[in-house]
């Protein structure tokens, strides 16, 4: 990378990228990684790992260009923080746990200076998740409901409110109505992202089975077969 990185002598795109310029492909790479797990493809998880992992030589080198970190720095970090946060494993503690870990972060985070309960949920997280993200948050101050009776008559409102908005307005009612949504799935122990997920694919498989069944003529269907279509593939579905 630091050939790569060389001004004169170097690649011409990898010389000028900035930490900006390269988050979103990190980002990616990320769920390229995710992507190989979910379709159980070794051969292409080795190799988006790969991948991903040049995504943070990119950034440490970047950053030792600087004169702020190496590569180095960064697996000392996060080898000091995993000794740091299983006290159970590499200290003297007499049980550790999930809860732990979370005292552990939530010790930390208090520890620096002006932090709120919100500080540090990445912005860069996809929505659902970090909507899931800033609600448990809040909940450890106590700002949560007891019961997921509470966030189901959210949506109720949200849906309603949503419903009345209109113009630039109604995005935002449509936003709050998603972040009430999360906020229901939390309450019921479900993950938002992976349900929105599961939903994705399904469709996804549905819609696939109709282009099938129907092949070259399936454009040119109206509205009506095509759900007539859909319901006859989703019943086969189950």
């Amino acid at each position: 990378m630091a050939r790569l990185r060389d001004p004169e002598t170097g690649c011409e795109w990898d010389s000028v990228q900035t930490f900006a310029s390269i988050a979103p492909y990190t980002i990616e790479e990320a769920y390229e990684v995710e992507d190989a797990i979910a379709r159980g493809d070794m051969a292409d998880l080795k190799d988006e790992l790969g991948d991903l992992l040049l995504q943070v030589v990119f950034h440490a080198r970047m950053a030792e260009e600087a004169g702020a970190f190496d590569f180095a720095d960064v697996a000392a970090t996060i080898g000091d923080k995993m000794e740091r946060r299983h006290p159970h494993i590499f200290g003297d503690a007499a049980e550790g746990g999930h809860h732990l870990w979370e005292q552990i972060k939530a010790d930390e985070r208090a520890a620096k200076a002006h932090r709120g309960a919100l500080d540090g949920v990445a912005l860069g997280l996809p929505a659902l998740l970090r909507a899931e993200k800033l609600q448990k948050r809040a909940a450890r101050t106590g700002f949560d409901w007891p019961d997921a009776t509470g966030p189901r008559a959210k949506v109720d409102e949200e849906l309603a409110e949503a419903d009345r908005a209109i113009g630039d307005h109604k995005a935002e009612e449509i936003g709050d109505l998603l972040f009430a949504v999360v906020n229901w799935a939390r309450h019921e122990g479900i993950d938002a992202e992976a349900a929105l997920r599961i939903a994705n694919s399904k469709f996804e498989r549905r819609f696939r089975a109709m282009e099938a069944e129907a092949g070259d003529a399936f454009k040119e269907l109206d509205l009506n077969a095509k759900e007539a279509l859909w319901q006859a593939v989703k019943r086969r579905a189950g």
